[in-house]
């Protein structure tokens, strides 16, 4: 029997670390927290310092049965949950539940899952840190205290299965703010006057800058008519040029709330997907030859510092394959964010000379697409910066001022690997201007005025508010995800185009919280209640403290909320059809995929029917059916027959009435990364792009 017992959450990570240990360590795993507060009733005594109350979790039994007799034979057993808030309070938990002394060193923590990194760690056991569990059961009992007791209300006065929550309600808010910002905008009209230019042969654009050397703006059709009128033939003279040498430093590893966004950027995966490949990255991968090993370090984590020894061998790697000059050498220290639980290194990967083509057989394709992101992004960040040349010249005709710029790299330090996504998709690209001397003559080719109008703000996507929740110090790493999934579980706001807008029942629940809890959606005071949460955790402040402050006037506002909150009657949002099993009329309803029609005669009629979109097309296939816009369970939109099973003609492209000139063959319309393709579905025939 092995002499020492080491309990980890996860199977993928037990079956990982035994390798590392040898035959004295059985690993086993926890599967998780073993006890939680009982989901029947509150479980926290609000008369007795807010005691909670812990149950062992229904079905895990027999886990901690098991668990229970391998520790009895152990000589030692040692709690390896993950190094964060909720490992801590799962180790603590796993402590009360198989007897162990929580003054012995039975706690191993680390940071990936590598053969060094695991066997440093069980050199350095240590106590159970009790100011991290209470700082994660001040969280918890925190947010039982405000689910449990609003949550019971919406029920009765709204409708059944609503909740309302410390993070989740503040993202409510920001999606309905920025929905009304954008109802409420009134578009500006604006015009520029862009212009082509000629130097010699070559060509170059230029845009109106002002007038007599100061800016002037273009309100009106008139504004621009003023200017044109000055226009008196096609030559300009060149006022002024000023070169100069521009630096842009590479961004820093990525943290939780960064790998979100960017992987929502580049990859188009949601928060939810981007943290379970993670997870499976960071527990192991069977290598082969190698056996299971942990590609990446723990991935919930705000901070973005980097061990030393991932420095020097990433600086190894750099130098080899690209050169000295790639190398970073200026030392830059991490912006620490105030928020920041500094514990961890970066999310980063456990070796650089894993590169992501290595490892490519035995990724799966949304593994290696995150790996690569991360491996990418890590080294890119101890690359030397990028230099850029950039070049910005004044043209001047009759006190008209037209500025042109241009941009080039020079060198392109860590562009080479890496460059960061922009929620806009504006990438830079190289933008040259001719060799342009001042006194030299240019020549205007076309000169056009465009008339613009100013544009709302954007709708949140689900990086942009992940960012916006981090910036205000809302939540944390490990919040984000589940936060954004419970707000459209609840049917609160629905994804339109990959951007949240709120579900009128959003709003409803909305107003009641705002009305009855105002605190409970003021970002300030959410702010602040984490950062001492946060206290607690650095052990300055005691956790009762903080709920009893808060419980005080939150109690006597339930009081209130159940005595005068009026009931709220839903209006059914009526299909225009009806049911043609019995009659009645249809209705839209929320289900787990998103939006479907059910007859309103429930429970008596159950039909429920897909919400299906007309195209105006008629099928290529059976030709008797039209072709209709469905959309799959992974919210993916497709064009499918409207008689199927009948018919089983699908298509992932938008198929179009017109019929291909060379073969009369099927058109559709092909999505790509800069516009829309009409193009055949069997010939080569294709047309040009539309933007």
């Amino acid at each position: 029997m092995a002499d020492y017992l080491v309990i980890v959450e996860s199977p993928a990570k037990a079956k990982t670390i035994e390798r590392y240990l040898g035959k004295k360590y059985k690993v086993k795993a926890s599967m998780g927290h073993v006890r939680d507060l009982p989901k029947s009733q509150l479980g926290v005594d609000t008369e007795h310092d807010f005691e909670p109350r812990y149950i062992t979790i229904r079905g895990k039994g027999p886990v901690l049965k098991e668990l229970k007799t391998a520790a009895k034979k152990a000589k030692k057993v040692y709690l390896a949950a993950d190094p964060d808030r909720e490992g801590e309070a799962i180790a603590w938990h796993l402590a009360h539940s198989l007897d162990l002394d929580l003054s012995s060193d039975c706690r191993v923590v680390f940071n990936e899952i590598t053969k060094d990194a695991i066997k440093d760690s069980f050199k350095h056991p240590r106590m159970i840190n009790m100011d991290l569990v209470d700082a994660q059961q001040a969280r918890r009992i925190l947010d039982r205290l405000v689910g449990y007791k609003i949550s019971p209300i919406l029920w009765k006065k709204v409708k059944k299965g609503l909740s309302a929550g410390r993070v989740q309600s503040v993202a409510l808010r920001l999606i309905i703010d920025r929905e009304n910002e954008i109802n409420e905008f009134k578009p500006e009209e604006y015009w520029t006057i862009d212009g082509t230019f000629l130097k010699g042969k070559e060509n170059f654009e230029a845009s109106f800058f002002g007038l007599n050397g100061k800016k002037h703006p273009l309100k009106t059709k008139e504004d621009v008519k003023e200017i044109l009128s000055k226009l008196k033939g096609s030559k300009f003279s060149v006022e002024k040029v000023t070169k100069k040498e521009r630096k842009r430093n590479p961004a820093v590893p990525f943290t939780t709330s960064t790998l979100q966004q960017e992987a929502a950027r580049k990859l188009n995966f949601r928060a939810k997907k981007t943290m379970m490949i993670a997870q499976q990255l960071y527990e192991g991968i069977d290598l082969g030859k190698e056996g299971t090993v942990g590609l990446i370090t723990y991935m919930r984590t705000d901070s973005t510092r980097i061990s030393n020894t991932a420095i020097e061998e990433v600086s190894a790697f750099i130098d080899q394959t690209y050169g000295k000059n790639f190398l970073n050498t200026t030392k830059r220290t991490a912006k620490k964010n105030e928020n920041a639980q500094d514990a961890h290194e970066a999310i980063r990967p456990t070796s650089t000379l894993r590169k992501p083509a290595d490892v490519k057989h035995v990724l799966s394709r949304d593994q290696l697409r995150l790996y690569k992101l991360i491996w990418e992004r890590f080294v890119a960040s101890q690359m030397a910066p990028a230099v850029l040349d950039t070049m910005s010249v004044d043209l001047d005709h009759n006190g008209l001022t037209f500025r042109a710029n241009g941009s080039k790299v020079k060198f392109p330090g860590f562009m080479k690997v890496y460059v960061e996504g922009k929620d806009d998709q504006l990438e830079e690209k190289d933008k040259m201007l001719p060799d342009l001397k001042e006194g030299d003559t240019v020549l205007s080719k076309d000169i056009e005025p465009e008339q613009h109008f100013t544009q709302p703000p954007p709708r949140y996507t689900e990086a942009r508010l992940v960012k916006t929740l981090e910036e205000l110090g809302i939540g944390r790493p490990s919040t984000y995800a589940p936060t954004l999934d419970t707000i459209q579980k609840r049917g609160y706001v629905a994804l339109d185009n990959k951007r949240f807008t709120p579900t009128e029942l959003g709003e409803i629940v909305l107003n009641l919280i705002i009305e009855f809890f105002p605190e409970i959606i003021n970002v300030e005071f959410t702010a602040k209640m984490e950062k001492e949460l946060d206290s607690v955790e650095e052990g300055t402040i005691e956790w009762v403290r903080i709920i009893d402050r808060f419980y005080q006037d939150f109690a006597k506002r339930v009081e209130k909320a159940e005595a005068e909150m009026q009931e709220v009657e839903i209006e059914p949002e009526y299909a225009g059809v009806d049911c043609e099993e019995c009659g009645h009329p249809m209705v839209y309803k929320m289900g787990r995929y998103g939006k479907f029609m059910a007859c309103s005669n429930f429970p008596d009629c159950r039909n429920t029917k897909p919400i299906v979109k007309d195209i105006g097309v008629k099928c290529p296939s059976c030709h008797e059916g039209n072709i209709v816009e469905r959309k799959s369970k992974k919210r993916r939109i497709f064009y499918g027959c409207d008689r199927f099973p009948e018919c089983e003609f699908v298509s992932w492209d938008k198929p179009i009435e017109r019929k291909c000139p060379k073969c009369e063959n099927m058109l559709v319309e092909k999505k790509l990364k800069k516009g829309v393709q009409v193009q055949c579905v069997n010939c080569d025939y294709k047309e040009e792009q539309q933007k």
